[in-house]
């Protein structure tokens, strides 16, 4: 989430701007979208990497890759949606929430509620009647984390941040079990999985902390906080990102140590150039503190994070069919 300073002038005026959409088109805009698509690649990497280590029939793969796909993208949309209900007041007051289907009253309250909570179930149990249980439950963490404990956690400590890093840590392990179909348990307590889980989870928080720093007067307005709000100067906000973005270069690399007959040298290098070139633009952020320096980091963050992912997939799928 986003924040720029504003006033109610401008809240308005960003109502006023949003073109209107319909109630199907709502709940779906309500569930976050593109948060949605990614979560639900990162869940396919997962499932990727886990299969080519099963010897499933391409038609029983061709089911759970189905079925871990809508799932993950139902529980998804049904964990955005309720995270919009649950803060539904203060996106009002905030420039870059504040066109959201909720605080235009597009959908009422109750609408949204009842959305949220059919497309959480039905992800659930599409995963879990589709893959297995074990996919659905980690899924179930993801929403629980998220809803129940991440999104009331940001009102009170910048260390929601952490927790935060979970439910967006868990899908590729929503793959990772499903690719395992009958074999739920063993699939997801391999280290290939967890690999995914610690690259991402490490990944989001200077990610985070980029947006942050962009937007921390728009925090303040929504209640939330964070650290970037909390630090005029930007000194602990930079030692934070800087500290993780070191974290990050062995976290990248932890899938060639975990999953060595699927990814090497070539991801190793990749990771390890992209991952110094990502500390060096925390670093200027370091010297500069500016919000075109976080900016700079935001931007390289989302380039790194699916290039690391197509890289992981790519060795792993070369070394597969032609290695």
């Amino acid at each position: 989430m986003s924040r720029v300073a504003a006033t109610t002038d401008s809240v308005s005026a960003a109502r006023v701007v949003t073109p209107r959409r319909g109630v199907f088109a709502s709940i779906i805009e309500a569930g976050k979208p593109g948060i949605t698509r990614m979560v639900t690649i990162t869940s396919l990497v997962g499932f990727v990497l886990s299969a080519l280590g099963h010897r499933s029939g391409w038609a029983e793969l061709a089911v759970l890759a189905v079925g871990c796909a809508i799932g993950t993208a139902l529980s998804s949309l049904g964990a955005n949606t309720l995270n919009e209900w649950l803060e539904r007041d203060r996106d009002a007051l905030m420039p870059r929430t504040a066109h959201r289907p909720l605080p235009q009253q597009r959908l009422s309250p109750r609408l949204a509620l009842s959305a949220g909570l059919i497309e959480s179930v039905l992800g659930l149990a599409v995963l879990a009647l589709a893959t297995n249980i074990w996919a659905a439950l980690v899924s179930l963490a993801c929403i629980v984390t998220y809803v129940a404990v991440y999104t009331p956690m940001k009102l009170k400590s910048p260390v929601s941040v952490l927790v935060g890093a979970i439910p967006g840590a868990l899908p590729p392990l929503i793959g990772w079990a499903a690719a395992g179909g009958n074999a739920g348990w063993p699939t997801l307590a391999q280290a290939g999985g967890w690999s995914l889980f610690t690259l991402m989870f490490v990944w989001q928080i200077p990610h985070f902390m980029a947006i942050a720093w962009m937007y921390k007067a728009d925090y303040s307005l929504g209640g939330f906080r964070v650290l970037a709000a909390e630090d005029p100067t930007g000194v602990r906000t930079a030692r934070n990102m800087i500290g993780w973005a070191i974290v990050l270069l062995p976290a990248t690399l932890m899938p060639v140590w975990a999953m060595p007959a699927h990814v090497g040298v070539v991801y190793g290098i990749f990771a390890a150039v992209s991952g110094l070139a990502f500390l060096w633009l925390t670093i200027g952020f370091g010297r500069l503190r500016t919000r075109d320096a976080a900016r700079r980091v935001f931007f390289a963050s989302i380039a790194h994070l699916p290039l690391l992912l197509m890289m992981l997939v790519g060795e792993a799928l070369v070394r597969r069919f032609v290695g």
